[in-house]
Formats: C-alpha cells, sequence, structure tokens
C-alpha cells in the first residue's frame, strides 16, 4: 500500500468550506483550472501530501519549494449567495498519481475535508471532445443534496457513463460517507493542453461561487494562442513540446 504524509503549513479558520479538487485528466484542464483559481484568487498555501510513490520533484512557487499535491485556501464573503460555505479550499497538482495510489489518495482527502469542517467538495475532470462544437458541461452528484445543487446551478446531469480515477473514487467513497461530493465534466482537446476547457469548467464554479468574479477571458485567449502556434499554416507555429505545463 502506499504511503501518504499530509503535512499542514497552516490550520484551515473556516467552520464551513467548499473544496474544489483538479488533478490533471483530459487536456490538463482540470489541473489548469484549479492552478489559475488558486492564482487569481490568491489562495495561501495551507497543506500538501508526500509519498515514495509520487515523482521526485518540488513546485517552486514565489522561491518556495512545495510538494506536488498541495491544498491552498482563503475565506468567503457569501452574502447568502451561490453554495453554502464560509470559505475555499483548492487542491491541485501538475502530476496525476498512479491507479494504484487513486482510492487511498481520494480517500485520505476525504477524511481531511470532513475534520475540517467541508461539506460540499467539486472535483474538476476533462472529457474528450470528439466534436468542436460540442460545449456541453455535465456533472454527477454523490447524494442527494449535491445532485440538487446541481440542478440549482444548471450543471447538467450525466446519467450513464463511467468517470474514472480520483474524481470516480471520491464520487462513490463520498456516497457511501453521506459526503456531498460533485464531479464537473467539460469537453477538452485530448492531443494537447486545452485552457478553454479549463475555462469551461469555470462557468459552473463562477455560479456556484458568483462573488469569487472568475474572470476566465485570459484562459479563451491563452487557447486561442496555443491554436495559432499549433497550426501548421500559421506564422506562429512551434513545436507542441512548447505547450506542455508543469
Amino acid at each position: 500500500m502506499t504511503d501518504f504524509a499530509l503535512h499542514e503549513y497552516k490550520k484551515i479558520i473556516w467552520n464551513n468550506p467548499a473544496a474544489v479538487v483538479g488533478f490533471p485528466s483530459i487536456g490538463l484542464a482540470s489541473s489548469i483550472a484549479a492552478n489559475f483559481l488558486a492564482r487569481t484568487l490568491e489562495l495561501e498555501i495551507v497543506g500538501g501530501i508526500v509519498s515514495s510513490g509520487f515523482p521526485p520533484y518540488a513546485v517552486v512557487q514565489n522561491g518556495i519549494p512545495l510538494p506536488p499535491v498541495r491544498m491552498y485556501a482563503g475565506g468567503r464573503c457569501c452574502d447568502n449567495a451561490g453554495v453554502d460555505c464560509d470559505g475555499l479550499i483548492v487542491v491541485t497538482s501538475e502530476f496525476l498519481p498512479k491507479v494504484e495510489q487513486h482510492h487511498l489518495l481520494s480517500v485520505s482527502l476525504l477524511e481531511w475535508f470532513r475534520a475540517n469542517g467541508v461539506k460540499t467538495i467539486i472535483c474538476l475532470e476533462g472529457m474528450p471532445q470528439f466534436d468542436a462544437d460540442d460545449h456541453r458541461i455535465f456533472g454527477v452528484g454523490s447524494t442527494a443534496a449535491a445532485r440538487d445543487i446541481m440542478d440549482k446551478y444548471s450543471v447538467q446531469r450525466l446519467d450513464d457513463s463511467l468517470v474514472r480515477g480520483i474524481s470516480g473514487v471520491m464520487l462513490y467513497e463520498g456516497a457511501m460517507r453521506n459526503m456531498d461530493v460533485i464531479t464537473i465534466l467539460a469537453p477538452a482537446r485530448p492531443d494537447m493542453p486545452d485552457p478553454r476547457g479549463a475555462a469551461k469548467l469555470m462557468e459552473p464554479l463562477a455560479r456556484m461561487l458568483p462573488e469569487l468574479k472568475i474572470d476566465t477571458e485570459p484562459l479563451y485567449k491563452e487557447a486561442e494562442e496555443i491554436e495559432k502556434r499549433m497550426d501548421p499554416h500559421s506564422s506562429a507555429f512551434g513545436d507542441p513540446k512548447d505547450f506542455l505545463y508543469g
């Protein structure tokens, strides 16, 4: 069994925070979105997870070395708008853990969320975009309450399908633990990092957390720039390796 150690840099001070989880998925859309959220909202690092089974690297931010899996947090003044919570936690990473690590990592996160008063958990996930004109966003909820939240904020239910990886494990573990887990799935290009897919993931979040004023325009502009540079007929065409994140 893989070992995990969770280090807390600071204690969570909110009574009822919501959590957003974004590990790499199709087009890296989920991790791009989670990192964008933590960065633009200027959330503070509060924790990290390390394991002997993780890749041996440090993420350096503002000159500070951090673990590959990180938790950021900040307060929230909701004024009765959006999801009921007084704070926001964002969990993100630039790498996807091994398949055999997904279950234990998911359970470790759920236990940490419960210990810190988290009632609503939103997992971000990209899904393959086979039709360039298909921009539908779907959601799956672990409980009736989670599905009610989806309905309230106009997230179309995904009735019959598979949700893979950490997002999938957190859904069924959340159901068994009576924890409200929502996985939001947005289409993303599977052949390259897709900031547009990340921006689509942010749209339901902007409805659920309206006062955060999430501006996704930089993600759409970045997507347009990448597509121009990937177009062999464009003067901006470059090497696809130039667009790798991390």
